[in-house]
């Protein structure tokens, strides 16, 4: 699903709201869960999952293709972890015993 899919979705279950109204709110969503994890700020849907940033040092790699050597900078990434609930309702109320 894309965002404009996600948007006509929700705008079809909230007939009451104009899309470009629902598109906004999608929108302001998304861009407070970027601005949050660009603070190093933790975020956490509950039932859902949650969002963080992980630190990945510099480190010296190889190019696939000549085998050289390369060195590559640190970086961030964002990670997600899916809350216990989703894991649960994708695995049909079975949890397969990872840790939350």
């Amino acid at each position: 699903m894309i965002k404009s899919e996600l948007v006509q979705t929700i705008a079809e279950q909230n007939p009451h709201l104009y899309q470009r109204d629902v598109e906004n709110i999608v929108n302001a969503i998304l861009d407070e869960i970027t601005s949050a994890l660009m603070r190093g700020d933790r975020v956490e849907l509950r039932g859902f999952g949650a969002f963080s940033v992980k630190n990945r040092p510099a480190r010296t790699g190889r190019n696939p293709r000549t085998g050289q050597k390369v060195e590559v900078s640190e970086k961030y990434v964002p990670f997600f972890k899916t809350g216990k609930e989703m894991r649960e309702r994708l695995n049909g109320g079975v949890d397969h015993g990872e840790d939350d």
